[in-house]
């Protein structure tokens, strides 16, 4: 690994243990926040047969605890492809309840709701990156254009091979 990997992904996901931790011991607070979402994603995960609680706290909880093994995961570089693209598909809806900046009156709240949204996309677009990221090892496009190009190299060698002895067993027949 890398320095760079190996600093920066504790820090992408310093971010996610430290408010999650928060989120759980608010738990509540943050379920007021969320159910404008949460009811609107529930029945829409239930018609695509994911069976999720109705409730927003537990919700909340269960969103909060995605969030720390993912960036625990992640921070210590257990599976971090898999735990960065998790970050993402949590982050976006806890986004998407906690930073309604275009719902807010007062201009300053409104302000700051709009720079955490575009902080959170900002970290969207970092963790997207740490989901592509490789290690500097071929990536899966990578090994299939090549896995593609050897085999019909293989298959050029194979059939050539095969005309080469056909066309021996004719001389030695004839």
């Amino acid at each position: 690994m890398t320095v760079s990997r190996l600093i920066a992904r504790p820090m992408l996901a310093s971010i996610f243990v430290v408010g999650a931790a928060t989120a759980l011991k608010n738990s509540s607070g943050t379920a007021a926040k969320a159910d404008p979402v949460t009811s609107r994603l529930v029945p829409l995960a239930k018609k695509a047969g994911i069976p999720l609680p109705e409730d927003p706290e537990t919700l909340v909880k269960i969103n909060a605890a995605v969030q720390i093994g993912a960036g625990l995961a992640l921070a210590t570089g257990r599976a971090p492809r898999i735990s960065a693209a998790v970050l993402v598909a949590s982050l976006i809806p806890t986004t998407a309840a906690g930073h309604r900046f275009w719902e807010i009156e007062d201009p300053a709240q409104r302000t700051q709701q709009r720079l955490h949204f575009f902080k959170n996309l900002s970290v969207v677009g970092g963790l997207i990156i740490a989901a592509g990221d490789t290690d500097g090892k071929p990536g899966v496009a990578w090994r299939a254009r090549h896995g593609v190009r050897d085999a019909r190299r293989e298959a050029k060698r194979l059939a050539h091979d095969a005309r080469r002895e056909a066309k021996l067993a004719r001389a030695r027949i004839g």
